[in-house]
């Protein structure tokens, strides 16, 4: 089931998302839909709740490639004091969602190893 709705964009998130579905020979529509499942799906179901093979799937969460060449590149550019503001923006929200998903993964391994379909890590 999916639901429309219209959605007023500031023209850099437009033009960003834009970008990055020229670069992925996609649709503006199917980026901004996987951006919002992205931010909002992974953490919206208990990890108690998922089957053994969703549980390890979330243990292997990953940037796409184009985000993390994006994120690469971002935090070049901030380092080297030629970041703007907009990029800026982005940066910040390339680190959340990284962050979400490192955190995601973690307590995904947590649940693997309890359920035993993961031995734990030693050291």
């Amino acid at each position: 089931m999916t639901a429309q709705i219209t959605l007023n964009l500031p023209d850099e998130v437009y033009h960003q998302a834009e970008l990055l579905a020229q670069q992925c020979h996609r649709s503006v529509s199917e980026i901004l839909v996987e951006t919002i499942e992205i931010f909002l799906l992974p953490t919206a179901k208990s990890l108690s709740a998922l089957s053994d093979s969703e549980v390890i799937a979330q243990t292997q969460l990953r940037l796409q490639p184009v985000q993390e060449q994006r994120l690469n590149e971002l935090l070049y550019r901030q380092q080297s004091g030629t970041i703007i503001l907009v990029e800026r923006e982005e940066l910040q929200g390339l680190i959340h969602l990284y962050e979400t998903r490192l955190l995601r993964q973690a307590q995904a391994l947590n649940e693997a190893v309890q359920r035993g379909l993961l031995e734990p890590l030693k050291g």
